[in-house]
């Protein structure tokens, strides 16, 4: 692990390795992937930044989707000459597709893991209002709790115990909370109200879809546009797993992953 400037990156795999570019989602942070790399990946070249507001790289704003685009242009120009595979999960899914738009040559295929874009504005708001008022936790138990109760109920224990080593840290008055930037959070919730847009036509992409997710965040609505709009370029994947795909189910995803390298 090492930063770039103000952003963070962890890397796995090889130097030499097919460049994979990998984005968590929001709330999350790039040693994610770390799991799915190195035990089902290994001979890709995993790049990982920490999104902005995330982890361990710079907490400034702005945090809209154009600024994560523009860090990531940065990133893709300062690790690596060749093309990659662009992997986003949630809201990474969607600064994904907004990067493939930005800069089409440097992508040679997308695979989106239950993206998070076009969503619900009222449930938005709900969601950024319950960030705001609830942000922390009594202690560490409780922190897992919510884990295992919700979206990582699917994911080892392994890998939630790394997830927790990395990402939760201590807060005022003796709670803990994730190693996040509560605003950008409560900003990027806005974010993923903005109408969704969709890859270049001729980009091979894969969408994954979390069957257990309900509301879906992939919407009827995003799918039917990206099927129409792709067309046999596209290759839809359902599973039935909560939100974390990428830790739910790694074999699979890498599968995905090592067929477009």
């Amino acid at each position: 692990m090492s930063g770039m400037g103000e952003i963070h990156i962890h890397r796995f795999g090889p130097p030499a390795g097919r460049p994979v570019l990998a984005l968590h989602g929001l709330t999350g942070h790039g040693r994610r992937w770390q799991h799915l790399a190195e035990a089902h990946l290994p001979e890709a070249r995993v790049i990982a930044p920490d999104l902005r507001g995330h982890g361990r790289s710079t907490w400034s704003p702005p945090w809209g989707i154009a600024d994560h685009v523009d860090d990531l242009v940065a990133v893709l120009e300062s690790e690596t000459t060749e093309p990659v595979v662009l992997v986003g999960h949630s809201y990474g899914g969607a600064i994904a597709v907004h990067l493939a738009r930005r800069v089409p040559e440097r992508v040679r295929a997308l695979v989106l893991l239950d993206p998070a874009l076009g969503l619900e504005p009222a449930l938005m708001a709900e969601v950024a209002d319950l960030t705001v008022r609830f942000p922390d936790y009594t202690d560490a138990a409780e922190a897992r709790s919510e884990k295992v109760h919700g979206a990582w109920a699917d994911v080892a224990t392994e890998v939630l115990d790394a997830e927790l080593t990395e990402h939760l840290i201590d807060r005022e008055g003796g709670r803990v909370g994730w190693r996040m930037s509560i605003p950008a959070i409560v900003a990027s919730w806005g974010e993923l109200a903005r109408p969704f847009v969709l890859p270049p036509a001729d980009l091979p992409t894969i969408l994954v879809q979390a069957m257990r997710v309900q509301p879906p965040y992939v919407t009827p609505a995003f799918r039917t546009a990206l099927s129409a709009h792709l067309g046999d370029r596209l290759t839809v994947v359902e599973m039935d797993v909560d939100h974390m795909v990428g830790q739910a189910r790694p074999a699979d995803v890498a599968e995905l992953i090592g067929k477009l390298l």
